[in-house]
């Protein structure tokens, strides 16, 4: 159920000198909901992610992350927040164990690396390095590093980008998880059937500005009442359940 916003961007600029990558961005992300950032490649996604994230400065606007200022309370903000690392934030000779006892000697918690690795299914690899682990692994890792500290909301960044069907499938019922858990979820990604699955609602982004914001449902529908119509008849499933029916669906070296 949807409940208050967690998120509130009001106004929301970003220049670099001539440039304004974020152009007037406004918006809300309701606690306890799956919201989707979408957009092509250089539309504003991630640098707006990043002001959230209290990671690059604004220009103007406003920006309240769990009641607390992006300007006036970046700490708390920090304090409150889960964000997925890319490869180069972790150190690669580093067992997977270790590397959860350095987040939680970073955000001052104590946490057990074997219960954090249960919840991505990583138990097995928990004296295995980083560096040695397959793609699916490193994103299933990832993302639990976004949870040592409890965060109120977790931003993921294109999670499955790269992966075969059955990690991508899985990592869906992960982030499921997460938000059952009572845990706000804010992900971008390219995958527009990802972020119908996922998402309780989504914004589309475009020269730095948002030019949609709705349910998936409802842009679909009003898509289709405008007239619109696939060249190819829709099915009751794709490919993909096709590949996920035939090789099953369980946890894989990926």
């Amino acid at each position: 159920m949807v409940k208050d916003p967690i998120i509130k961007v009001s106004n929301l600029v970003k220049k670099y000198d001539d440039f304004t990558a974020v152009n007037g961005i406004s918006f809300e992300v309701f606690e306890g909901e799956i919201f989707g950032l979408l957009g092509p490649n250089g539309a504003g996604k991630t640098t707006t992610l990043e002001i959230i994230e209290t990671l690059r400065d604004k220009t103007s606007g406003e920006v309240i992350v769990d009641g607390y200022n992006v300007d006036a309370d970046p700490g708390n903000i920090k304090k409150r927040i889960g964000v997925q690392l890319q490869a180069a934030g972790y150190y690669p000779n580093l067992n997977l164990a270790e590397l959860v006892k350095l987040f939680c000697g970073l955000y001052g918690v104590e946490v057990s690396p074997m219960e954090m690795l249960e919840k991505v299914a990583l138990t097995d690899k928990a004296k295995a390095k980083y560096k040695d682990l397959s793609g699916g692994q490193k994103q299933r890792f990832s993302i639990a590093t976004t949870l040592i500290n409890s965060p109120r909301i977790v931003f993921l960044d294109e999670p499955t980008t790269g992966l075969d069907p059955q990690a991508r499938r899985n990592l869906w019922d992960l982030i499921r998880d997460i938000r059952a858990a009572g845990t706000t979820v804010v992900i971008t990604t390219h995958y527009m059937d990802e972020a119908e699955v996922l998402c309780d609602r989504v914004a589309f982004v475009d020269g730095g500005q948002i030019i949609g914001i709705d349910t998936p449902d409802k842009f679909i529908d009003n898509l289709v009442a405008s007239g619109f119509e696939r060249k190819k008849e829709v099915k009751n499933a794709n490919l993909e359940d096709v590949f996920i029916n035939l090789t099953g669906k369980e946890w894989r070296e990926n």
